[in-house]
């Protein structure tokens, strides 16, 4: 029986935020001459991206296919179906380069037949493997691409319920991408969530 099964979830939507380590070292390199040059008011071409990068956000990562997705967010859509072994599921990806060395980051969203509160989604996040729940808003405690850096787990924050959909779960994600792998960490997430939820 397919893990997702046990959480019932029918549609997942992710925005990720992808550091520039994730296209290689000269795109590293990019980022630090366009950011002194920037600063020093002598703005430079850029060749790893299609526009510059530094101090800007670009949404596009690949190419773009003639669905208007880029090959980075169809490669997570159809992963996703993959992992949690279920063509029925919806999802949909949009992909940002952002001006960050290490580290990416995900806006997820995850509707279930089986509603979640926040509480119970704590717990599950609490409960995964290779996953840190780091969340306290009052305190102004989320994670960040610059904490997550040099560290194996994934970090989750802003977890929340949706108020536009009655059951559905929204949730804050940081790793590094050097140590971690790039835009599925959402996915593996779910998983882990999934067996969790099989063992209630």
């Amino acid at each position: 029986k397919p893990l997702h099964d046990a959480a019932q979830i029918e549609r997942v939507v992710i925005s990720t935020y992808q550091s520039v380590s994730g296209a290689g070292k000269d795109a590293i390199l990019e980022l630090e001459k366009q950011s002194r040059g920037s600063l020093a008011g002598h703005p430079t071409q850029p060749e790893v991206f299609p526009t510059e990068i530094a101090f800007n956000a670009i949404p596009q990562i690949d190419v773009f296919q003639e669905n208007g997705y880029t090959k980075e967010e169809m490669k997570m859509i159809l992963e996703t179906k993959k992992i949690l072994e279920d063509e029925s599921i919806e999802v949909t990806a949009t992909c940002v380069r952002v001006p960050v060395f290490i580290s990416h980051s995900e806006s997820v969203n995850v509707q279930t037949k089986k509603k979640l509160s926040a509480k119970d989604a704590r717990a599950l996040f609490e409960k995964a493997e290779g996953v840190t729940v780091y969340d306290d808003t009052e305190k102004l405690v989320y994670p960040t691409p610059r904490m997550a850096s040099g560290k194996d787990d994934s970090f989750i924050g802003r977890i929340r319920e949706d108020v536009s959909h009655p059951s559905a779960i929204d949730f804050w994600c940081v790793s590094d991408n050097l140590r971690k792998g790039a835009a599925l960490n959402a996915v593996q997430i779910a998983e882990a969530c999934t067996k969790q939820l099989a063992r209630v």
